[in-house]
Order: C-alpha cells, then structure tokens, then sequence
C-alpha cells in the first residue's frame, strides 16, 4: 500500500485529502509543518509527499530544496498562487506536479495514481543497458557515458534515459514531461529545453566534440548514436 505524507497546516483540508486519498487505497500521515516533515522523510520514507507551499514554518519551495538533498521522492505542491513563475519555480526545483487551491480532492487523487503510475519502474527495462557509448544502470539509478558516470539529477536521468531507449526517435516535449512524471497541463513544457541544456553541458565535458542529443525545431528531441 503506497504510503503519502501530506504536509498541509490547514486542518479542513488536510481531511479533505486523507479522506480522498484513503478511499483510493492510500496509506497517508499529516503533517504541519515542513520542518517536521524532512525529519519524518528521512527516518520512514514516504512513497510520494503532497506538500503545500504557503507553511507557517518554511515554504514549500525551500522544504522542496532541502529534500531533494537527500531524497527523490515525488512530489506535489499546493498553493493558492496560479502565476507562471511559481509553476516553473515549483518543477525546477524538483516538483512533479502542481494543483492550485482551490481543488477537488478527488483530482489531487488522481494525480498522485498518475506520478506513482509513472514513477513505477518498468517492467520490460534489463537492469543494465546501454550502447557503445552509453551504459544505463536502471537499479542504480545511474547512465556512464564512455565509461565515465555522469552526475544527474532525477529529470536528467529520466530525460536520458527515454531518448536511449528508442535511439533516432524524435519525441515531443509533452512525451518527455510524460517520462518525467510530469502533467502536461502545469506550464512547463519549455523547462524540457532548461534539462536538455543541462544534460548537453554534461555530455560535452565527458565528450566536447559529440552531439548525443539532437533538436528538431518545433518538433523535440532524439539521441543519434552516430553522434556519440
């Protein structure tokens, strides 16, 4: 049974999603305040965290910042606030979701089968893959890049991982948010390009002259293993 940490100061609705999240099978714990919250994550990890961004100790988003330390757990805000800049801030700094209050609990219960369905390792993945120049771990969480690791955050990985895996296929931003676990509807499409940059820079410095990744203007990316 999934275990969810709800990280809400407010009590209404709080119940609101223990009530929904219970209905669909889900263990949950409730928590208010995020200080408390990262000790409790580090002592008996949850499977997903719903954390809101407006708590009476620290924000969401610098409690999002201190997890992702130490943990890659998913995770979904809630806040009050619609503006564009908090969706991108809230993803970039490691959110797999993103729901506006008001909300329907029901959805927020959605979304979680949703990340968890997507988080879930794939049943047809070997534990190790690769080709000449790239060499997946999926049980390590881990890509070497001739024969060298790269240092990843969870999105790059993930990123990585999809364009290895069906070599010359050009996929969308919308199905690269799909591999990340993110909803396409949270405004993030062009942060896939802020990724794709990040993870370039890395390959560039195990291989300058290579262009593993290729862009298809108006299109997405592919991984061109001739370009490795």
């Amino acid at each position: 049974m999934p275990h969810i940490l709800i990280v809400e100061d407010e009590a209404a609705i709080a119940d609101t999603l223990i009530y929904a999240l219970q209905g669909e099978g889900f263990a949950t714990t409730w928590l208010s305040l995020a200080e408390e919250a990262l000790a409790v994550q580090q002592r008996t990890p949850a499977d997903l965290i719903i954390l809101d961004v407006g708590l009476p100790d620290i924000s969401g988003f610098e409690a999002c910042k201190r997890l992702r330390r130490f943990s890659d757990v998913p995770v979904l805000f809630l806040t009050a606030r619609n503006a564009e800049i908090d969706r991108v801030v809230g993803l970039e700094i490691g959110a797999d979701d993103y729901v506006v209050k008001p909300f329907s609990p029901r959805e927020v219960a959605a979304r979680v089968k949703a990340i968890l369905k997507r988080m879930a390792p794939r049943a047809a993945e070997p534990a190790v893959a690769g080709s000449a120049a790239f060499r997946i771990d999926n049980e390590r969480v881990q890509i070497h890049y001739h024969q060298q690791l790269l240092v990843l955050t969870r999105h790059e990985f993930r990123l990585l991982q999809t364009l290895l895996g069906q070599p010359e296929r050009v996929f969308s931003r919308e199905q690269l948010l799909d591999a990340l676990g993110v909803a396409a509807d949270v405004g993030y499409e062009r942060n896939v390009d802020s990724h794709i940059k990040s993870l370039r820079a890395k390959l560039r410095q195990v291989a300058p002259a290579a262009e593993a990744i290729q862009t298809h203007r108006g299109l997405g990316y592919s991984y061109s293993p001739a370009q490795a």
